[in-house]
């Protein structure tokens, strides 16, 4: 797989909800803080989204896509000067696919979903993007759209399997949003936007390819078709770290999710990325993910600290 491939599969979409709703002018609703990501399709009419912490409301129109990745409060509303609604009142607890009408309805209504995702590489990866995630162009929102409207049908008429498509499909729309940002982004720091640069990609792609391999810079520098020099300094001026420290930072992560997620030994995961001994490997671990591997094991939180979350 490519690297950021790599790093979705290691998410696991969970509490995966759709629903919509359907508004009357004037209308104003305040959302408070989630969890995970949500992402709505604008139906039909235009509405105001405000958030906290950014200082510019954003206008959306019929047909628009949004993402929402970083858990903030938000307010959707006809006009921001109408005192707002806290969302809980509007939307009682319902099945999957409902859809709420509010004030009336038949101005405004909009399809959304709403998925947390387990892992330990969640939180690296949403913080690499914005509060508002816009999607305008219409190749990106009809995709979007898409996307949304099959998880909404899988959701409100179960057929076998569904819950499985509905998270690929959480993933998906995940991909896209990732692929828009990274286009717009170019000159972002961290290893997402570092993707972009073909050399630092065949770089990152064979640490990702063989982390147990016992990589030199050398060795990576062929890969990425540069002198050992100038790719430690692209390197760290596009990932944000060196070559060695992400190498060490990725191996972490993989053995973090071996930890949680199987029953192989502490030494064998060792061996299989590429240390010596067991004791070497714990005490980076240890220094890595703040805590050593047996109590990583038996009840993991994300790490604070991390300079992988670039």
């Amino acid at each position: 797989m490519d690297p950021l491939s790599d790093v979705l599969s290691l998410l696991k979409p969970r509490n995966t909800v759709v629903g919509g709703f359907d508004a009357g002018a004037p209308w104003s609703i305040r959302f408070g803080p989630h969890a995970g990501i949500k992402c709505y399709a604008v139906a039909s009419g235009e509405c105001w989204l405000s958030m906290d912490g950014v200082p510019d409301p954003v206008r959306l129109q019929s047909g628009d896509c949004f993402l929402l990745p970083r858990g903030r409060p938000f307010r959707l509303a006809s006009d921001l000067s109408v005192p707002p609604v806290e969302a809980g009142t509007i939307f009682p607890v319902r099945s999957a696919g409902g859809i709420a009408v509010f004030n009336g309805g038949g101005t405004f209504s909009a399809i959304g979903g709403h998925f947390a995702l387990d892992g330990d590489h969640a939180d690296l990866l949403l913080r690499m993007l914005p509060p508002v995630v816009h999607i305008r162009t219409e190749a990106d929102r009809a995709a979007m759209r898409w996307s949304l409207e099959r998880m909404k049908q899988e959701l409100r008429d179960p057929q076998p399997g569904g819950v499985l498509v509905a998270q690929h499909l959480a993933i998906l729309m995940l991909v896209q949003a990732l692929r828009l940002h990274l286009a717009e982004q170019r000159d972002g720091v961290g290893w997402l936007f570092a993707l972009g640069d073909k050399r630092m990609r065949a770089a990152i792609a064979a640490i990702h390819d063989e982390p147990g391999r016992r990589w030199t810079l050398a060795e990576l520098a062929g890969r990425a078709g540069m002198s050992r020099s100038s790719f430690a300094l692209r390197f760290r001026q596009t990932v944000g770290d060196t070559p060695m420290d992400y190498l060490t930072r990725w191996r972490m992560r993989l053995a973090g999710d071996r930890l949680a997620n199987t029953d192989d030994p502490v030494s064998v995961i060792a061996v299989s990325l590429g240390y010596e001994s067991e004791s070497a490997f714990s005490t980076t671990f240890k220094r890595v993910m703040n805590r050593p591997p047996r109590q990583w094991r038996r009840g993991r939180n994300e790490p604070d600290g991390l300079l992988a979350a670039q």
